[in-house]
């Protein structure tokens, strides 16, 4: 079985495709957009036979701070797809315990979640995750940037 966890509806959070096998139960789970945040490997050629839209967006799962760029990426690219009517999300890295969690944090935050509300839904739909510190505070960073350049 793919190892995905629905946090909502329309987002799911988990680990590596790795197969075409993998993306065709990724493609039945009626995924049509993905963000692949592993450095390991890049889904793009799996998912084209689907039709499937995904943003490479490869970071190495290192415990460094990450680029508010990095989660730009993401975030518009998630907001863009979640904007059109019957679309469904699938975040994603190796194991679906560190980068992926992350981004879909940031997502979920932009999504005016609040980010202790995020963390608890994330956690309670993916009991795997591992929220480290340096991950948390760079979606903080983040979302702080957000907030100066909306002003």
């Amino acid at each position: 079985m793919m190892d995905m966890s629905w946090v909502t509806g329309r987002i799911a959070v988990g680990g590596g495709i790795w197969s075409a096998e993998n993306m065709t139960q990724v493609a039945r789970a009626e995924v049509t957009h993905i963000i692949d945040m592993q450095i390991e490997f890049d889904d793009t050629p799996l998912a084209v036979p689907h039709g499937i839209a995904v943003l490479w967006n490869p970071i190495d799962d290192d415990f460094q701070p990450k680029s508010p760029e990095v989660f730009q990426r993401g975030v518009d690219f998630a907001l863009e797809a979640l904007d059109e009517p019957g679309t469904k999300l699938f975040v994603h890295c190796a194991a679906g315990v560190h980068r992926a969690p992350m981004m879909t944090l940031a997502i979920l935050c932009s999504l005016s979640w609040k980010l202790e509300d995020a963390l608890r839904l994330i956690e309670a739909r993916r009991p795997v995750v591992d929220f480290a510190d340096v991950y948390v505070n760079s979606v903080k960073r983040f979302l702080q940037e957000q907030v100066r350049a909306a002003k």
